[in-house]
């Protein structure tokens, strides 16, 4: 092979790989392209999501609140209670001293 064919057969080679690399760049943006009215609708469904975030974030953040005013209230209806229930205790203790008291006056009659 002369010097000659050699670049020509090399000029050849190098011109089918620079064709099909360019097909294979046409095709590769060929497919993946985006269209304008897909954008439209990736950039309004990004706004909803966004918008869905913010507003999840709210509900919890109101969720959160609720859940310590309900605590709250519990804790202090507990300490109610126990005060309740130890204000019946004294009252019943009282009410039975004076039925013994009551009881040893008449037995005394």
């Amino acid at each position: 092979m002369s010097r000659t064919e050699f670049i020509i057969a090399t000029a050849i080679v190098l011109f089918i790989a620079f064709c099909l690399g360019w097909f294979f760049n046409w095709l590769v943006h060929r497919f993946s392209r985006v269209a304008q009215n897909d954008m439209t609708e990736l950039d309004k469904m990004a706004q909803q999501l966004h918008e869905a975030e913010e507003e999840r974030d709210h509900v919890v953040s109101e969720y959160h609140k609720k859940e310590l005013d309900i605590s709250n209230k519990l804790n202090q209806t507990q300490a109610e209670l126990e005060a309740a229930m130890e204000g019946l205790r004294t009252a019943r203790q009282e009410a039975e001293d004076l039925r013994d008291y009551i009881e040893r006056l008449n037995m005394g009659e």
